[in-house]
């Protein structure tokens, strides 16, 4: 799976490359592609270097069975929602936005201005987004987050494999994949679930580094991290977690002072490389290679309250409980058995549990605008580590409750994403058009837009240019626009759409032509003529 995970890497910056050098069209993509399928396809199947469980063996079992049902169903019912449009805000805002933006311009840019500051971060997933919409619409794109919940969960199993037996390594599964904001996750084109899958693959290298002290494994977790970063900056919270490991260690294995800096600094010096092209793409363009992070339109700095024990105590109820996006309440169950049963684990069992309780800090001490999708990359560890519980304990009574509590819970959430994902079914089936579809449940009052009558497709040409105002998620507006947040001087247009707002002074003699009610929007123009901003 390293092997994968290295090539998903390349590819991502494959595409990249090509946008940087504006030759990012469907034959470049398609070679491309085509060259990542073949040799994804030589390791997957012709070496097996991914080994997933053996469904034959597992079947056997009727418990088993139950579990495998259980992920499954999961699946169908999260594969119902992959299948329909796109609703989710930050997908409509940047996340595929960006990508139709770079398939439209045949390259890849810097976008000024306060809507788009999100172009210059890393975007490892988005890539693949980018290539994916040369050749469908957002549902592969929504595929693709959809396969990294996948490829997660074989890594959950084949980590379990090293404590457990087959029933606990699958049990670990359908705790993680069971979890509400994983549900979610896998039915929108976000990024969490990318960036989840080279988390735990930097652990499990991390781990493998301990147990074989072989150092291409401590290489192999280094690059996974960076993998990570360039999904999301946000994983550089998960670079301090490896650092304090590694000094731990070192110290454990009484090695030097010198030999542990420099472990410490090639560590770090492999993982920041790989995002690195990015920080210099988006230092060229802001003069901040992390933008928009420090900057005024991302803040990033401690609050003095953090260190308050009221506020924290508030907080970690808050992360078990009542997430905006909800963690399995199983990781609360299992959360004090963790100190009850630590001095049983393995180094390797220890390890994940000091990784859970490092990452709830480094969620709790970084931006947490997203709740509970910001905790997701760390959910798999959480998954072993309540499983490899499990398995220490010696009462037959409290093992089976909690497994029964484990399917329930499970059970309760296929229940729930079904009722969630039902709106997808008429128009995944046929029974409603798309245009329907979306003009009945995106969110006009908060940022959607949608032609939802046909008249932009009707009347907007070519060669027309609409000047956009208080629009904000741009993923479904289909004709030629400039926004007004990176319109510059000299840019021509000849209709101005305004959502949610007033029409700006300045264009105050332009004549109201179009207004829809449903979607917010007015459309203005003046004679038809060419207007030059």
């Amino acid at each position: 799976m390293f092997t994968l995970a290295i090539l998903i890497g390349i590819y991502s910056y494959a595409i990249f490359s090509l946008g940087l050098l504006s030759i990012l069209n469907i034959i470049s993509v398609s070679v491309v592609s085509l060259l990542f399928i073949l040799i994804s396809y030589f390791y997957y199947f012709r070496k097996r270097h991914i080994r997933t469980p053996n469904l034959k063996i597992l079947i056997k079992n009727k418990v088993l069975s139950l579990l495998i049902f259980i992920i499954i169903s999961q699946v169908i019912v999260n594969l119902v929602g992959v299948l329909g449009p796109e609703l989710g805000f930050d997908a409509l805002w940047y996340h595929l936005t960006l990508p139709k933006l770079y398939v439209l311009n045949h390259s890849i840019f810097h976008i000024p201005g306060g809507l788009m500051y999100y172009s210059d971060m890393p975007k490892l997933t988005e890539m693949f987004y980018t290539a994916g919409l040369f050749f469908g619409d957002e549902r592969i794109p929504k595929l693709i987050h959809f396969g990294f919940g996948i490829l997660t969960c074989i890594a959950i199993y084949r980590i379990s494999g090293k404590f457990m037996n087959n029933f606990l390594s699958v049990l670990s599964v359908v705790v993680f994949y069971s979890s509400l904001v994983v549900g979610w996750q896998s039915t929108s084109a976000y990024v969490d679930l990318s960036r989840t899958f080279f988390e735990i693959m930097a652990l499990w290298g991390f781990l493998n580094f301990i147990e074989t002290k072989d150092r291409k494994w401590f290489i192999k977790s280094a690059l996974m991290i960076g993998l990570a970063i360039s999904t999301k900056l946000l994983a550089i919270g998960s670079l301090f977690i490896f650092t304090i490991f590694i000094c731990y260690f070192l110290i454990k294995f009484k090695r030097k002072a010198t030999n542990i800096i420099i472990n410490v600094l090639a560590y770090w010096s492999i993982e920041l490389l790989i995002p690195f092209p990015w920080f210099i793409f988006s230092f060229i363009h802001t003069g901040n290679p992390v933008y928009p992070f420090f900057s005024s339109v991302y803040p990033v700095g401690l609050n003095g309250n953090i260190f308050n024990p009221i506020n924290f105590s508030k907080e970690m109820w808050i992360f078990f409980t009542n997430l905006a996006d909800p963690i399995s309440p199983i990781y609360l169950i299992f959360a004090p058995l963790v100190f009850i049963y630590f001095k049983k684990f393995s180094t390797s069992a220890k390890i994940i549990s000091a990784y859970c309780l490092m990452a709830i800090l480094v969620w709790y001490i970084t931006p947490r605008t997203g709740g509970g999708r910001f905790i997701l990359p760390y959910l798999p560890t959480f998954s072993i580590i309540s499983a490899i519980i499990l398995s220490k304990i010696k009462s037959r009574l409290i093992y089976n409750f909690l497994i029964i509590l484990i399917l329930l819970i499970s059970v309760s959430s296929i229940g729930y994403r079904g009722l969630a994902n039902a709106k997808y079914i008429p128009v995944v089936f046929g029974q409603q058009t798309r245009s329907e579809f979306l003009s009945n449940n995106l969110n006009f009052s908060f940022g959607d837009f949608y032609d939802t009558n046909g008249y932009f497709k009707n009347n907007i040409k070519k060669d027309d240019t609409v000047l956009l105002y208080g629009f904000h998620n741009l993923y479904y507006v289909n004709f030629p626009f400039i926004d007004s947040s990176w319109v510059k001087r000299g840019d021509q247009f000849n209709y101005i759409a305004v959502q949610n707002s007033e029409i700006p002074k300045r264009f105050s003699d332009w004549q109201l032509i179009y207004r829809n009610q449903k979607t917010k929007v007015d459309l203005y123009t003046k004679r038809g003529s060419k207007w030059a901003y």
